[in-house]
């Protein structure tokens, strides 16, 4: 399962949101760097993080290191990244959100 992203809603026309969920850490740095936006969201109005390959905790950390928010809840499930990863099983993803800050504590 570390090939888990979350849903048909992967990519969605945005470059970072599709490297993030094909697990590319390598264009998704390059994007980055490119000075991409860790927050910007696809056409399913999902960031990067909230449609990441669960199963790549780097994935994760470079997104967080860049500002990605942790604690976005998806627009149309309520569901939040770490709960995701909990769910799926992914610890050392879930490990990457909560070190930077996400919050156990909210519902989806």
């Amino acid at each position: 399962r570390l090939g888990h992203s979350r849903g048909p809603s992967g990519g969605g026309g945005s470059g970072d949101a599709n490297a993030a969920a094909r697990g590319d850490l390598q264009r998704l740095r390059e994007l980055l760097d490119g000075a991409a936006d860790p927050n910007a969201v696809n056409s399913f109005g999902r960031t990067p993080i909230q449609v990441m390959m669960l199963g790549s905790p780097r994935v994760a950390e470079l997104l967080l290191q860049r500002g990605a928010d942790p604690n976005r809840p998806d627009p149309r499930t309520g569901c939040r990244p770490a709960h995701d990863a909990a769910r799926a099983g992914f610890l050392d993803t879930l490990a990457a959100l909560h070190r930077a800050g996400a919050r156990l504590d909210l519902p989806d």
